[in-house]
């Protein structure tokens, strides 16, 4: 069976909901989930089947952080940048990620098997300095185990961003 398209997925969520704008929200948020970024001939008919302009959604997923208008790597690499999580390291753990990666915070690998990041918190601040990997997180990181956690990745689950 061929991998569906990105645009597939979206022709498939938009069965799922009725033509109204106040679904705009919804819809970004499930394409988001099942697509992992929200493609351009997505946004096209998403803005098609809503009767609202593209601009407008651009506006919607640019203004929340959580909508991303590229893909992401395989492996999405979170570094908590919260206020434990910076004492206790987590400029350093970063700073081995960007060596291990090849990549800088904020970027993507060129092969697509990297994304690194920071975010704010993650709420797990009994575990800083922490990192999540697609699904999974890891805690009380060190620069060594930060390394044991990348050479690891093989074997983690990819599916859950």
């Amino acid at each position: 069976m061929a991998e569906q398209l990105p645009e597939e997925f979206v022709s498939d969520i938009l069965s799922s909901h009725v033509n109204s704008p106040g679904q705009l929200l919804p819809i970004l948020l499930d394409v988001q989930h099942k697509v992992g970024y929200l493609p351009e001939e997505g946004v096209q008919t998403i803005a098609e089947f809503l009767g609202i302009d593209v601009g407008e959604i651009y506006s919607v997923a640019s203004f929340y952080s959580q909508f991303r208008l590229t893909p992401i790597g395989k492996y999405h690499i979170q570094v908590c940048r919260g206020t434990a999580c910076h004492i206790r390291g987590a400029p350093r753990i970063l700073g081995e990620l960007e060596n291990q990666t090849g990549i800088s915070e904020g970027e993507t690998s060129s092969d697509m098997k990297y994304t690194l990041e920071t975010v704010a918190c993650m709420g797990c601040c009994a575990l800083a300095p922490a990192i999540k990997v697609n699904s999974n997180v890891h805690g009380e990181l060190t620069t060594r185990k930060a390394d044991e956690v990348m050479h690891s990745l093989p074997e983690e689950e990819t599916d859950d961003s």
